[in-house]
């Protein structure tokens, strides 16, 4: 006798379903559930190789339209071990390592259905957690990593980011027109304090932003998606303004042969404290 299979226990097309159907089953605390959803968009976010939202509008970001069967693709590991290098720069080990174990939970019960048929995430492997805090580079390392033959976005986030001491997400955060050239610095009309930089710095700005009267300063190097917002599209170019995720990873692999350690060191490293 033929038993239909019913839809619900039909294995899921898209990531989005397949992550609801566990968290369903996982016996978890609303609050917990939260936690678990959050991190698993942040991962469906790096599947297709776009930026997470950060700060408050993570919490409430749909996961992009993603199929599940792209955990299976040969691109998988790359981008999710990319990811999770990112995130580490950004969040610290621990929270990566939460993310990374919230992960491998879910696929472990996706496999168990053969939802999924391997693990992505098998060659990554987890951080030591520092204790809080990074430590800067020192006034010798930051002026190496400043005479590093890279392209002009990089060398003006770089002086910007070592000149301001301002926090990186806000930084990247800046329109055109949020910048005064002719004080070098920020608008007084942002939230926050000023950010406040020298004139080779400001000089760098004024070529990156010139012939563009609006929209992010700091472009990727593609287009930007259709369903990009506008405020995060140049009108010009059409390209979308540089995630932290991006930035980070090109300051890591541009250091790699200054550290002696041959990692590369983190974009944070290079912000220092303002007396």
């Amino acid at each position: 006798m033929f038993t239909a299979v019913t839809p619900e226990l039909a294995p899921p097309v898209e990531y989005a379903v397949a992550v609801e159907r566990f968290l369903a089953s996982a016996g978890l605390s609303a609050a917990s559930q939260r936690v678990y959803r959050i991190a698993l968009t942040t991962w469906a976010w790096m599947l297709v190789d776009r930026a997470s939202p950060v700060g408050p509008a993570r919490r409430g970001a749909p996961a992009p339209v993603v199929p599940l069967g792209l955990l299976d693709s040969v691109s998988a590991p790359a981008r999710l071990e990319a990811g999770f290098a990112a995130r580490e720069a950004a969040v610290g080990a621990r929270t990566a390592n939460r993310e990374l174990a919230i992960l491998r939970s879910a696929l472990s019960w996706w496999r168990a259905r053969e939802w999924v048929a391997c693990d992505p995430t098998a060659a990554i492997r987890r951080r030591a957690a520092t204790a809080p805090g990074v430590e800067p580079l020192t006034d010798e390392q930051a002026r190496a990593v400043l005479r590093l033959p890279v392209p002009l976005r990089e060398q003006a986030l770089w002086h910007a980011v070592y000149d301001s001491g301002g926090g990186i997400e806000r930084i990247l955060a800046l329109d055109v027109h949020d910048l005064d050239p002719n004080r070098r610095r920020t608008h007084p009309r942002l939230p926050g304090e000023p950010l406040h930089w020298r004139a080779a710095t400001g000089g760098l700005l004024a070529i990156l932003a010139a012939g563009r009267p609006s929209g992010p300063l700091f472009l990727t190097d593609r287009r930007a998606p259709a369903d990009t917002p506008a405020r995060d599209r140049c009108a010009v170019t059409g390209r979308g303004r540089l995630s932290y995720r991006r930035a980070a990873e090109l300051f890591t692999a541009a250091t790699q042969s200054l550290d002696p350690a041959g990692r590369g060191w983190t974009l944070r490293q290079l912000r220092r404290e303002l007396s």
